[in-house]
């Protein structure tokens, strides 16, 4: 038996829950795959999966067996993505995970351009607000807006990102014009849902961090359906100021000024960061790719 591919057969399942899935994946019979798990378990004289009609789990000794053999796989690819990176034209796959609101405004011109400059990487793109494990989730890059992570990888700050509150002159003429935070309840709120919920408005107030969010009229993940209220006049909506900025030029929308200011943290360093293992770098499309993003955001000025 080829227990190399039956191991990877196996750690396909225990990530999708499904012999069906992990053999499309794989392009091959779902029967064969399922055989060749079964052979590995036979092999190792245990059971690694419970099968039921609707779903795959791991077992207890499964899950100590696949958080072992998946590392030794991630260390296989890397090092066989070392041996690739000899070669002098970046080619293959590259993978690449962005927050959802970055990447039609900002990623996918750049990439556009990227992939003229190099023809032979194929490009894999993953837009999701959720936080991305670099070596769990299978990705050569992720762009994520917050603080530098705390995780072992290389953490590149590509701009800043900074929240404004927002509206129409017309729904400021029609409501008025908050002058401090705790005006805002007099107001209603347009508010982006993060994987952890909706983002609350906060201030400094008297020395303490209040939550001064205006009553809720709209919430979605949905960034464009949000700035499309906003716009009509519908409510307050706090957003990046690089995704804002051309409606707040042209005067399309208005920034509210309010004393003392409102943000979505009680910090002041958020920012939009590039991130990568530092191995990977050695990988001619995974560097080709971290220096032309860095120099073309970081020299935008957004």
């Amino acid at each position: 038996m080829d227990q190399l591919r039956a191991i990877r057969y196996f750690c396909k399942v225990a990530e999708t829950g499904s012999f069906t899935q992990a053999a499309l994946s794989f392009h091959v019979p779902p029967s064969s795959l399922s055989r060749r798990v079964a052979d590995l378990e036979r092999i190792l004289g245990a059971s690694l999966l419970r099968r039921s009609t609707r779903v795959v789990k791991l077992t207890e000794i499964g899950h100590t067996y696949y958080a072992q053999v998946s590392d030794i796989l991630r260390q296989l690819e890397s090092s066989n993505d070392t041996v690739r990176s000899y070669q002098t034209i970046p080619t293959g796959q590259l993978r690449i995970s962005a927050m959802v609101e970055f990447g039609e405004p900002i990623l996918f011109p750049l990439l556009d351009e990227f992939s003229q400059r190099y023809p032979q990487i194929i490009l894999d793109i993953r837009l999701s607000d959720e936080l991305t494990a670099l070596s769990r989730d299978d990705v050569d890059i992720a762009i994520r807006g917050g603080y530098a992570p705390n995780e072992r990888v290389v953490a590149i700050k590509l701009m800043a990102n900074e929240f404004v509150a927002v509206a129409t002159q017309q729904y400021l003429t029609q409501n008025g014009m908050p002058k401090s935070p705790l005006d805002l309840k007099h107001h209603s709120g347009l508010y982006y849902r993060t994987p952890n919920g909706p983002l609350r408005w906060t201030s400094e107030i008297n020395g303490q961090w209040q939550d001064v969010s205006a009553p809720q009229v709209a919430i979605s993940n949905n960034g464009k359906w949000l700035l499309r209220k906003v716009l009509s006049g519908q409510g307050i909506m706090m957003a990046p100021k690089w995704l804002l900025k051309d409606y707040i030029g042209s005067g399309e929308l208005k920034e509210l000024t309010l004393t003392p200011q409102i943000n979505i943290t009680s910090g002041n360093d958020l920012g939009i960061y590039l991130l990568y293992q530092k191995q990977r770098y050695l990988v001619p499309k995974v560097k080709a790719a971290v220096d032309f993003l860095v120099a073309r955001i970081k020299n935008a000025h957004y």
